[in-house]
């Protein structure tokens, strides 16, 4: 049984995606946007676990494990006034002087230093109401100002203070082509967080949510609205065996475990397919799928929701959440023809991982009662193209030494040659991740690793006397 998770929200991107995240899990948990059960009996034994998300007081009121965080108030306010009296008062925070991080990394970062003990604070006092913390997930882009900025201080924060907690980010990368011409600035100061500080990062672009948005929801003018739900949808179904206990993947630990080899390839990829009305709020009517036709689907690079122009990709690792009515024999029937489609470097386990998660009994019926919807993260190969690209562009703004003055901000960047400095030495983390990503697609990867690992079996077998008691003499 896991423990509980506390939700981080930062930036306008984060504020945005959690109002969508917390209304769909409300909506699978039986709970009202005011917290108060909506089930007939709330003194009744639950068919679900709220307890990881959720507190719960004396008078069955639910109230979100989550803290809001943004440099100005308007986003935070829209989300209360949409969840009204659904999360608690206490746990929001908004920069005293309302002033916007202003698409700077380094103002997010200055704003996140200068008021990281209001803002750790808030968090020591959730986390007393928690009997098990296993972690924290934040919700952020990097390509903006506090989400990014702000996000990265919290990460470092976190990862000094509560060393043995799990820290997840699902993390919105912008488009190739964006109108912010420091978005690429932003984004390697806030990747090199990711890749020290976070044990594992979901990853988002831009340019898949809005093509997946468009054939999704079959609209012309799509925006956050849409990509929202699809990024609430992904952190649903990654989450649905812990708020649905199954005999496995019960949490977080026991998901990552599957997934992530290494510390360093700690970027997963998400696919979903296909989004009924379960997750998504315009009620388009599907196809049956059945079980074995939507593991194959998730496979399909138009499903992921991180753009690729990689062909025959190398997977690590696949993790599957396969929900509704699931067939066995089609889950092993879709496994078998999935080993012989895809490749594994030799040294991974080469094992799909699938979970058969439950539906929440709490929603409607669906029309089509035979619907199966699935979820995939792999740790794969192609990850690297969102980070190359991030680095192409970045390589074209700083070689000119464009806008660098904006980043001469706060104690962390006290003069330029600091700025300089900071920003080769996040390059040059990027880099080395891509170079990890590119070596694990050789057999010869845990080589070093299993030899070491010999070397000490030796030593060991040398250390022990012929009773097999260590000889300290």
């Amino acid at each position: 049984m896991g423990g509980e998770i506390i939700t981080l929200q930062a930036g306008q991107c984060g504020n945005h995606v959690g109002k969508f995240l917390w209304s769909q899990l409300a909506k699978e948990h039986a709970i009202g946007t005011d917290g108060l059960s909506q089930l007939p009996d709330s003194s009744a034994e639950r068919d679900d676990d709220t307890r990881p998300f959720f507190r719960e007081n004396s008078r069955n009121r639910f109230t979100p494990r989550a803290i809001m965080m943004d440099s100005e108030p308007s986003v935070i306010a829209d989300v209360e006034n949409t969840l009204r009296g659904f999360f608690d008062p206490r746990n929001t925070w908004v920069a005293s002087d309302g002033a916007s991080a202003g698409n700077s990394w380094a103002n997010g970062y200055d704003i996140g230093t200068r008021n990281q003990d209001e803002i750790l604070n808030k968090i020591d006092k959730e986390i007393d109401s928690t009997d098990n913390l296993e972690g924290f997930q934040l919700l952020h882009s990097v390509a903006g100002g506090t989400g990014s900025g702000l996000g990265s201080n919290l990460l470092e924060a976190l990862c000094d203070r509560y060393p043995k907690k799990i820290l997840t980010t699902y993390s919105v990368f912008p488009a190739r082509s964006s109108e912010v011409v420091v978005q690429s600035y932003n984004t390697i100061l806030a990747l090199r967080r990711l890749i020290e500080d976070s044990d594992a990062t979901v990853v988002f672009d831009n340019a898949s949510l809005l093509n997946i948005s468009g054939k999704v929801f079959r609209n012309p003018n799509i925006d956050l609205q849409h990509t929202n739900q699809l990024i609430s949808a992904i952190i649903s179904s990654v989450t649905n065996s812990i708020r649905f206990p199954s005999y496995m993947y019960s949490s977080i630990p026991s998901i990552y475990s599957a997934l992530i080899p290494s510390p360093e390839l700690h970027f997963l990829s998400p696919s979903f397919t296909p989004f009924t009305s379960d997750y998504i709020h315009d009620d388009i009517a599907h196809k049956g799928h059945s079980s074995y036709d939507v593991m194959l689907d998730l496979l399909d690079p138009s499903n992921s929701l991180v753009s690729t122009a990689m062909n025959n990709p190398t997977y690590f690792n696949v993790y599957n959440t396969i929900i509704g009515n699931v067939e066995p024999t089609q889950i092993s029937r879709a496994m078998t023809k999935i080993q012989q489609r895809i490749k594994f470097p030799s040294w991974s386990s080469s094992a799909m991982h699938v979970n058969v998660g439950r539906r929440s009994p709490y929603l409607p019926s669906q029309p089509n009662e035979n619907e199966v919807s699935g979820m995939m993260l792999s740790n794969i190969s192609t990850v690297v193209n969102v980070f190359e690209n991030a680095c192409n562009t970045f390589d074209k703004v700083f070689a000119k030494g464009a806008f660098l003055n904006n980043y001469n901000v706060g104690d962390l960047f006290p003069s330029m040659q600091n700025v300089q400095d900071e920003f080769i030495e996040s390059r040059e983390v990027v880099q080395s991740l891509m170079e990890d990503y590119v070596a694990a697609e050789q057999d010869s990867y845990l080589d070093d690793v299993l030899v070491d690992d010999e070397n000490m079996v030796g030593e060991l077998e040398e250390g022990l006397d012929a009773d097999g008691d260590h000889n300290l003499a």
